[in-house]
């Protein structure tokens, strides 16, 4: 696990990967090996991860932005390449700017995103991306804002895969809400 990111509790780093003639294999997961979970990042105190998911995107397909106030992601790719996009609001909640980082990351790349941290990718080749999460599903920690809010400035890339550049987005991303609708929503009573 390496640190080095602009954004506090982001980790980024890359999985081992062991090859041979007969193909390969990778250990993405090691409790021992990963730093201990606090409140700040998960949103809940004594939090360990409860759910694995692994997600396929096709080249051209944005998923984000999305964020949570009670879980915590560990993102590992397992195939292909992604642009990721990290906004950090929890200075926007407090009325600061958000903090944007970037990168492009291929198979083996692992990222740690704390709460109150937006997450998103845009797969530029097929993509599989395996991810642990602190909480169970149950959808009431399923915020976003929209991926293209010219106030945040994403500089996400254009995609080949479509006519016009732009990403294909789920029906749920194409009609999230800017990141000061979000905010104002999050500080109502």
């Amino acid at each position: 696990m390496t640190t080095g990111a602009p954004i506090a509790g982001v980790t980024w780093g890359h999985v081992q990967r062991h090859g041979d003639q007969r193909g390969s294999f990778r250990e993405v997961w090691r409790e021992s090996r990963f730093p201990r979970l606090t409140a700040d990042l998960t949103g809940t105190g004594g939090a360990r991860f409860s759910q694995a998911n692994v997600s396929t995107s096709d080249t051209g397909v944005l998923r984000g932005l999305h964020c949570h106030r009670r879980q915590l992601d560990h993102w590992i790719v397992l195939d292909g390449r992604a642009f990721v996009a990290l906004v950090d609001i929890r200075l926007a909640l407090q009325g600061g700017r958000p903090v944007v980082e970037t990168r492009e990351v291929d198979a083996g790349a692992t990222v740690t995103i704390p709460v109150g941290v937006a997450h998103g990718f845009l797969a530029l080749s097929p993509l599989t991306l395996l991810y642990l999460v602190t909480n169970e599903y149950d959808g009431s920690d399923e915020l976003g804002f929209a991926w293209d809010d010219p106030h945040v400035g994403v500089p996400w890339p254009a995609t080949i895969r479509t006519s016009d550049g732009r990403p294909i987005l789920s029906e749920r991303d194409q009609r999230n809400p800017s990141l000061e609708q979000l905010i104002a929503s999050l500080r109502a009573p």
